[in-house]
């Protein structure tokens, strides 16, 4: 539901979805148990073109609503098998698979790419591979600010920093990021 959506990885009474993909945990949800091992984007492409081939050979009924979705993370993608069957998507137009990355800047054994942008690499590993791809990023509470940005420098200061500086103003005080990502007149403005 979308309450569980808006709720991943808070599973408080039921009502958000646990980030580790696994059936015993969420039994009504999960189909495949996943982790972190690079498997999940491979079975949820091949599980997407499977479906495609029963249903073009009448083999599956009222498959066209049906998505095989996957939920990531940044550091999931990290795995030769998370990437590595992307371009089959483009190649076979699965129009029937979503894949939603998480990119937290983390991964099992410490920070994703601190001095690159996981977000802007995704982005164009997979449309080189010929996905479409949405970029949900900061959330809404940043609207009002991005809204007044007539010039474009919150944008720009937003496109200069990597993420390792991200992880370090995600970690400190608010006063700390006014004083070091607004760090510009311009900006703090």
């Amino acid at each position: 539901t979308e309450e569980q959506l808006d709720n991943f990885r808070q599973e408080v009474d039921g009502k958000g979805i646990s980030s580790y993909p696994h059936p015993w945990l969420m039994p009504d949800f999960w189909q495949f148990p996943t982790v972190s091992m690079g498997l999940g984007p491979i079975m949820a492409i091949y599980q997407a073109r499977f479906t495609k081939y029963l249903a073009s050979r009448g083999l599956i009924q009222n498959w066209e609503n049906r998505k095989v979705w996957a939920f990531l993370g940044d550091g999931e993608t990290d795995e030769p098998e998370s990437l590595g069957a992307i371009g089959m998507d483009g190649r076979e137009k699965l129009d029937n698979l979503v894949f939603v990355i998480s990119c937290n800047l983390q991964r099992l054994d410490g920070p994703v790419r601190g001095n690159g942008k996981i977000i802007q690499e995704l982005e164009s590993e997979f449309r080189g591979a010929g996905w479409n791809v949405i970029k949900v990023i900061w959330g809404s509470r940043w609207d009002q600010l991005l809204a007044r940005d007539t010039k474009g420098l919150l944008m720009s200061r937003m496109m200069e920093c990597v993420d390792g500086e991200y992880q370090t103003f995600k970690s400190k005080s608010g006063a700390y990021v006014r004083e070091h990502f607004f760090n510009t007149p311009e900006l703090k403005a």
